[in-house]
């Protein structure tokens, strides 16, 4: 059986991803509007309804302008949104399968799934399963900080790494930005996680591709029981059992560090996300690595696909 796909967005860096993942898949046919009529919202709406799964790689009001061209009978067409217009709308289901049963069997029957955001994937997957279990406390005033390639920025951002005959000086140093304190992930931090106010949050962009680590630090002594690393450790290790793409990596992580280092780079290319708890009896620190263009973004939306479409979790995606 084949299943037709439509990037509406095909273009920018995660729609281009989507459709070099996708091209080639037995099963899936991707339609594609001819350049001409890309810009017509009634053609757009044809294939729209045309296509079994639509993937939305726009900006958030573009998103929603495409949603609204679903025919209002039309209960067969599928959503997968890239944008952050729905990650926490309540008619949206958000997609993250990993995080529960409960979760996974959502995305599977969803029609309308939100791919969560880069950032927010690393932090919802440390954070979520603490706060569900009563380890952290809804209201623990966490901070979260993030190093990120250069890809997430999107095509300017790309450019202004990747176009100059000579790379101004104040880019070839690591740079923090969104310290206005008001980055656009923060909703979905703080909805999904079940937290009370969201976290603070400083993300840092490097001069690197891509390949993300999402930090976050805790106070066992303003934990809700008293846990250690260890237990933290054991804790991701039960919760993300049997997962393909979240692994709870091992407490000494010597081996796996480089140098004593932990490089953003090492999950590129593939929908794999590391968890790392590093620390002591009075500070713990949290990690997750993983590929912001894999599991934090084109990854993320196939994994979901490959779900509402009963196909296999894990088809076209590398562990």
């Amino acid at each position: 059986m084949s299943h037709k796909v439509f990037i509406d967005g095909r273009h920018g860096t995660t729609g281009l991803k989507i459709d070099e993942r996708l091209s080639g898949r037995d099963g899936i046919e991707i339609l594609t509007i001819p350049e001409a009529q890309r810009k017509d919202p009634a053609v757009k709406a044809r294939f729209i309804n045309d296509a079994d799964v639509v993937f939305l790689c726009l900006p958030d009001a573009a998103s929603r302008e495409s949603v609204a061209l679903l025919d209002p009978a039309n209960t067969r067409t599928r959503f997968l949104d890239a944008s952050t217009a729905h990650r926490t709308h309540p008619d949206w289901v958000y997609g993250l399968p990993e995080l529960s049963a409960a979760h996974r069997e959502r995305v599977r029957t969803a029609q309308k799934v939100a791919v969560p955001g880069c950032h927010a994937s690393g932090f919802i997957m440390l954070v979520q399963p603490l706060v569900a279990a009563g380890i952290l406390a809804a209201d623990y005033p966490l901070s979260t900080y993030s190093i990120t390639g250069y890809s997430g920025g999107g095509k300017e951002m790309i450019a202004s790494y990747e176009d100059p005959a000579a790379l101004p000086d104040a880019m070839k140093s690591p740079r923090f930005y969104a310290l206005g304190l008001s980055h656009k992930h923060l909703p979905e931090m703080q909805v999904i996680s079940g937290l009370k106010a969201p976290p603070l949050f400083t993300p840092i962009v490097g001069n690197f591709a891509q390949g993300m680590v999402v930090a976050v630090p805790l106070l066992p002594s303003h934990l809700g029981r008293a846990v250690t690393p260890a237990d933290i450790q054991r804790f991701y290790a039960e919760h993300y059992a049997g997962q393909t793409f979240i692994k709870a990596m091992a407490l000494a992580a010597a081996p796996l560090l480089d140098n004593g280092f932990l490089p953003a780079t090492a999950c590129n290319d593939t929908n794999r996300a590391e968890l790392f708890v590093f620390g002591h009896a009075d500070q713990i620190l949290l990690a997750a690595r993983f590929d912001n263009l894999g599991k934090g973004a084109s990854g993320a939306a196939i994994q979901c696909m490959n779900l509402m479409l009963g196909l296999p979790e894990d088809a076209g995606l590398a562990a």
